[in-house]
């Protein structure tokens, strides 16, 4: 749907975007993350066509956004970070103009504004001026025109912003229900939006992309250790007595909570395996039960803090894949042992036997 190739943006200098290379399928929602100043604007503004490029270059469906650019902007609807809208126009007034300009069939265009205002809960307002207006609701107003004339891919740069959080919930229900049927490029700083919302999350980091994942290998790939929290009703040695036989666990951290009989176990264990339930047992066995257990691991959050502070972040993510890959083919690698038994019975069935 998207292919993007060594796209490169310099001002004077300094690289606003460096060798930028992904490619974007049909169908998905796609996270945008990268820190202020990484080159995420200014790279959305590339691929819609409203910036030129340095070098590189962006096909959106096969055509080309510079050399085919009236084909290729049909097929996209754009939510600049600042929504383009004219303060003296009502929202029916503006979203008329949009869909002029985007040359909506004369005889759709009523129908279609109508949709779009539905979708994005501007009716009540449609005959006020724009500059009237509050900012959650002119945010509502550029979604609404990003939507005008039905393009394939809806690209949105912080869509949330300025909404309160029942407007939130709405928007994100029709980001949802917007990729169902189009692609969707999400660039936002609320990274729970984009975990709850994305397939796919790309990282960019000066200018350059670190990381293209899901949310949920993401997290996967940086969960090197886990940590464990406990509120239980026993003395240290017996916390260290029960968790003594689990060997994955590398570190105990006991207190003892003031002028109560509890005390707080931090637990610090490697690898990715769940030891809650041995964790839990182990006390059942000694008879002293736990009040709070709680799981804590590498959150997106996490893992964007990681990867967008190091110097080399694309070179941390590339070599925690090759660490999962050669994990993986070390379990694939390990074969089961030959059952020998039947072979075993055969051999000694002609023992003793007289010749």
């Amino acid at each position: 749907m998207i292919e993007v190739k060594n796209l490169t943006k310099v001002y004077g200098n300094n690289t606003a975007v460096s060798n930028l290379t992904f490619t974007i399928q049909s169908g998905q929602i796609y996270g945008f993350l990268g820190p202020n100043g990484a080159g995420k604007t200014t790279a959305m503004n590339i691929i819609t066509g409203c910036l030129a490029a340095t070098s590189g270059t962006v096909t959106i469906s096969g055509y080309d956004i510079f050399e085919d650019a009236d084909k290729a902007k049909k097929l996209i609807g754009y939510l600049p970070e600042e929504p383009p809208l004219y303060p003296d126009m009502t929202p029916y007034e503006y979203l008329y103009f949009v869909a002029r300009a985007k040359r909506v069939p004369r005889g759709d265009i009523i129908s279609k504004i109508d949709d779009v205002m539905t979708v994005t809960g501007i009716h009540s307002v449609s005959d006020r001026l724009i500059k009237n207006l509050s900012k959650g609701y002119r945010q509502r107003v550029g979604i609404a025109q990003a939507l005008i004339g039905d393009p394939e891919i809806i690209i949105l740069d912080e869509p949330t912003v300025g909404l309160d959080p029942k407007q939130i919930i709405e928007i994100r229900e029709l980001i949802r229900s917007l990729g169902e049927n189009h692609t969707v490029i999400l660039s936002s700083h609320i990274l729970s939006e984009v975990r709850a919302l994305c397939d796919d999350i790309m990282i960019i980091s000066r200018g350059k992309l670190v990381a293209c994942d899901t949310p949920e290998n993401l997290e996967r790939l940086f969960s090197g250790t886990t940590t464990i929290e406990l509120t239980v009703k026993a003395k240290e040695e017996e916390v260290r007595n029960a968790l003594s036989d689990i060997l994955s666990i590398v570190d105990i951290e006991y207190s003892r909570v003031e002028d109560t009989d509890r005390a707080e176990v931090i637990i610090t264990a490697e690898g990715k395996d769940d030891i809650t339930e041995e964790i839990f047992y182990a006390f059942c066995d000694m008879r002293r039960p736990i009040l709070r257990m709680e799981k804590m691991h590498a959150s997106l959050e996490d893992v964007f803090v990681e990867l967008t502070s190091a110097k080399d972040g694309a070179g941390i993510y590339a070599k925690r894949q090759a660490d999962a890959e050669f994990e993986r083919q070390l379990w694939e690698d390990v074969e089961e042992p030959e059952d020998t038994s039947d072979k075993q019975e055969i051999e000694g069935e002609g023992e003793g036997e007289e010749l």
